[in-house]
């Protein structure tokens, strides 16, 4: 018995140290300096790299030169113009065929959906840039953080913000949208409302006491908003927020009711009126420029 026991042993004890050697062996191939397996490892990446942006240089090229054909223009012309061989641009095409850039009709390639869209998005981001910068030189010539919003889809929408570390925003402890009643921005939107359009945005977002000097009630915020005159920066004294007094002066384009706004600690309450006249002023002389950035 001792024998039987013993003998299935001894077949298991050889396998026991091939298992550590192998183990040990491991850790030592990542570890490996040998400069002939490393170029092996990284060329197909660079070659996989080079050829990327050699492709979507050339999709760009014929990108460009599409768009400059109103009326379209075969894979012929388009390799001519860029440079192409025919069959590389034949597949470049098809590709951005298939992804929505280009659309084919009776032989001939057109800018599709996708590029277009790409087109709609960067002339927002322009004009975007375009309220950003003008928003940061009024923050900085009045010494006041400056916002920009507008009414759309039935909801206050602050696009932009201003401010500095010497004059941050204002914290917006309760949503902006529903608050319109309270802020100097929501008022001058709905005061640039008609009554029925004022009445459905109460209905939706009622009037309530965020501090003691919050306008009490519908009847009260309308009659506010009858008197107010569409000329005249719209002022509040901590409505929104305590310790904070704001203004804000209506830019109406079109049928897009839209402010730009500013805020000072209540300590500067004497300040108020005559930074929002300032405020108009230069929106005034830069309502060009705004307008278009609003309206398209």
């Amino acid at each position: 018995m001792a024998t039987a026991d013993t003998a299935p042993a001894q077949r298991l004890v050889p396998p026991a140290p091939r298992a550590p050697s192998h183990s040990t062996a491991l850790p030592a191939q990542p570890r490996s300096s040998d400069p002939a397996e490393r170029p092996c490892a990284s060329v197909p990446e660079q070659q996989s790299q080079t050829t990327l942006i050699a492709s979507v240089q050339r999709a760009m090229r014929l990108l460009e030169t599409v768009a400059r054909h109103e009326h379209g223009a075969p894979a012929k012309q388009l390799a001519r113009e860029t440079g192409l061989a025919l069959p590389t641009a034949y597949h470049l095409l098809r590709t951005l065929v298939h992804e929505g850039y280009l659309r084919r009709e009776r032989g001939l390639f057109f800018l599709g959906e996708a590029a277009e869209r790409l087109g709609s998005s960067g002339a927002a981001q322009k004009r975007r840039s375009t309220i950003s910068g003008l928003l940061a030189q009024w923050r900085d010539l009045i010494g006041a953080p400056v916002y920009y919003a507008t009414y759309q889809d039935g909801e206050i929408d602050v696009m932009c913000v201003s401010d500095a570390p010497g004059s941050p925003a204002v914290e917006e402890w309760a949503d902006f949208r529903e608050t319109g009643h309270a802020h100097a921005i929501g008022q001058c939107l709905l005061s640039q409302l008609d009554d029925a359009a004022r009445r459905d945005h109460l209905d939706r977002h009622p009037v309530r006491s965020l501090t003691p000097y919050t306008v009490r009630d519908d009847h009260a915020l309308l009659r506010r908003l009858a008197g107010l005159r569409c000329t005249e920066p719209v002022t509040e004294r901590q409505e929104y927020a305590l310790g904070t007094v704001c203004a804000a002066v209506p830019i109406t384009v079109g049928a897009v009711a839209a402010t730009v706004a500013l805020s000072l600690p209540a300590r500067q309450a004497d300040r108020l009126m005559p930074a929002a006249r300032q405020l108009q002023s230069e929106v005034g002389e830069h309502l060009g420029a705004l307008a278009v950035s609003i309206s398209i």
